[in-house]
């Protein structure tokens, strides 16, 4: 079938006149490309996406126009061989002026009547307000909008990449990579915002900010970083050592503390720092930052305005605080705990008056824990008022074993009694609950609390130590001399009993060479205090006791009860038992002597 050649023609030059009418009026950009690599034609609206004109586009590589990045550089390398016959990508165009233009860019591959690659057309839509869009997202979703440091979402993202193994900050060959962080807090910040205003305060992170990353932001494998509130961060993903992590540290600390002129306000800071570094081999990012945050902890505790490096001894001394805080009260309901006894001894006579109780945790792990291991990390936790309500329950009903066995000895228990039992239940009511409970007397009661958590701020202890008093209960002031009590307050106290801690009666050991001056001292200080005690109607006890020479210049002193290992180490009621047995079937009498009471 054929048709008239004029007419096939005039189809033909028809066709071609509506092609190159939408070639050049078509909004989008639209350019033909030969198999060698070279611009055939280019259409109005790519030519101005390029701040050029139409005419100027044939002849040009297109390498000259569209950034020939990999990998789609690449793919259109295989289209123009017709391996493949379309591709797609978002690419950079070059614009005349230099300024950023971007381009979703398709080009389909043109084949000859043969099957060949012919050319390539290539459309070109410009996507430039659609990238800067996203790009000013992708900034809010990485920057602190305050200070525009990274903020914690960017500092995971990068601290991740460090520990990736095709992290970006690569040692040179035979090296292990390393990582170190610098985790900043600034000391006081809450009162800049409580004096000054919070709009002093934020004026303050962005100059903090601002000189943070002019100083220290520049270097290579560093980022810093503001994580939220008052704190901040460096990390560095190419870390020579401690060295360089804490020489950052003192660094950062410097420029820190010089001054800064914020809203009329000249304004010093300082700041706590944590300090970490160590192979990325064997830790993880969760591990670093737990670390970090362990040693800004350190560091306030030890007195702010420090950086600390992190110790591996400490954090694992501080995981097994952790643990045992945790493991406090479901112990105490598991009944881990025991209560062992070391008798208070008169230095007149040698006679047991009385024992105090000293609680012992039988951890299942651990073996068994003293009480300087659990008792401070059972104040801090609060874990102290339901393990203080045992102890006082279970030596009250011992103690009421012994009186009904041995009524003439009198021998009161007593018991320590931690300030957090005062504040946080009502421990008067606790005490009356557990006498009438077990039926021990109050008098045979003593409750210990120590020089500073009576003198603290605030009333309550006073006001339930006298409540107590006045119910019969007996209280003893322990560590007596460590603290700084007002003598002359004494006599206003509801005490019975001060127990002088045990650095006071070290002196009163056999005399040794250089000692003469010290333990004359001391003798003087301890017999200066007794005779107050005893003008106020109050009993000393000693503690600490560990030869003859200690108990016979107490004695001396007027010194009434005293205790320590001399006469007996803490042990079972059992202990305490025999002892009041004996004593019983001997009748009057001193028992003195290197453990005599428990033979």
């Amino acid at each position: 079938m054929g048709g008239d050649p004029g007419q096939l023609a005039e189809a033909l030059r028809a066709s071609e006149s509506r092609f190159r009418s939408a070639f050049s009026d078509v909004g989008i950009g639209l350019l033909l490309v030969g198999t060698d690599n070279l611009l055939i034609e280019g259409n109005p609206a790519f030519a101005a996406m390029l701040g050029r004109e139409s005419a100027e586009l044939p002849g040009m590589h297109i390498r000259d126009i569209i950034d020939p990045e990999e990998p789609s550089g690449r793919r259109y390398r295989e289209l123009v061989r017709g391996e493949r016959e379309r591709m797609s990508a978002e690419k950079r165009l070059k614009h005349r002026a230099g300024r950023e233009v971007w381009g979703r860019v398709t080009a389909s591959l043109v084949r000859d009547d043969r099957g060949a690659p012919s050319y390539t057309l290539v459309t070109v839509e410009d996507i430039t307000e659609q990238r800067k869009l996203g790009d000013r997202l992708a900034y809010q979703a990485l920057h602190d909008p305050l200070t525009r440091l990274p903020n914690r979402t960017a500092f995971y993202e990068r601290l991740e990449a460090a520990f990736k193994p095709d992290g970006q900050d690569r040692p040179e060959a035979g090296e292990e990579r390393r990582v170190g962080l610098c985790y900043v807090d600034l000391d006081g910040f809450a009162a800049i915002n409580e004096t000054l205003g919070h709009h002093v305060g934020d004026q303050l992170l962005v100059a903090v900010g601002a000189r943070l990353e002019r100083d220290f932001g520049h270097a290579d494998g560093r980022l810093v970083a503001r994580l939220g509130g008052d704190e901040f961060a460096v990390l560095v993903t190419a870390s020579g050592g401690d060295r360089q992590l804490t020489e950052l540290a003192a660094a950062l600390m410097a420029a820190l503390e010089r001054p800064f002129e914020v809203a009329g306000h000249r304004l010093t800071v300082t700041a706590s720092i944590g300090v970490v570094e160590r192979p990325v081999h064997g830790s993880t990012p969760t591990d670093l930052i737990r670390d970090a945050d362990s040693t800004l902890y350190w560091s306030k505790s030890d007195g702010r305005a420090r950086w600390t490096l992190y110790d591996r001894d400490r954090g694992a001394d501080q995981l097994t605080r952790h643990l045992l805080a945790t493991a406090l009260r479901p112990a105490v309901e598991r009944g881990e705990f025991l209560v062992e006894y070391q008798p208070l001894v008169g230095l007149a006579d040698g006679t047991v008056h009385g024992t105090e109780a000293l609680v012992r945790w039988r951890h299942p792990r651990l073996g068994l824990l003293s009480p300087d291991r659990f008792i401070p990390i059972a104040e801090e936790s609060g874990a102290i008022v339901p393990l203080g309500k045992w102890v006082l329950e279970e030596s009250c009903r011992q103690a009421r074993r012994w009186l009904d066995e041995f009524p003439a000895a009198e021998a009161f228990v007593s018991v320590n009694l931690a300030a957090r039992q005062i504040w946080d239940s009502d421990v008067v009511a606790d005490v009356a609950e557990v006498l009438e409970r077990t039926g021990l007397p109050a008098r045979l009661l003593q409750l210990e609390i120590t020089e500073s958590d009576l003198l603290g701020p605030g009333g309550r202890p006073l006001q339930a130590l006298q409540a107590l008093a006045d119910t019969g209960v007996r209280i003893a002031i322990d560590d007596f001399g460590t603290g700084y009590s007002n003598l002359a307050y004494l006599s206003r106290l509801p005490v019975h009993t001060l127990k002088l801690d045990a650095t006071f009666v070290e002196a009163f050991r056999e005399t040794t060479p250089g000692a003469d001056g010290r333990r004359a001292a001391d003798e003087q200080i301890v017999g200066a205090v007794v005779q107050l005690a005893h003008a106020l109607g109050l009993t000393v006890t000693a503690e600490g006791i560990e030869n003859a020479a200690q108990v016979e210049r107490l004695r001396q002193t007027g010194c009434d009860t005293a205790q320590g290992w001399y006469y007996a180490r803490p042990g079972a009621p059992e202990a305490i038992t025999a002892i009041l047995r004996d004593r019983g079937r001997r009748g009057p009498g001193g028992l003195d002597g290197p453990g005599g009471l428990s033979r």
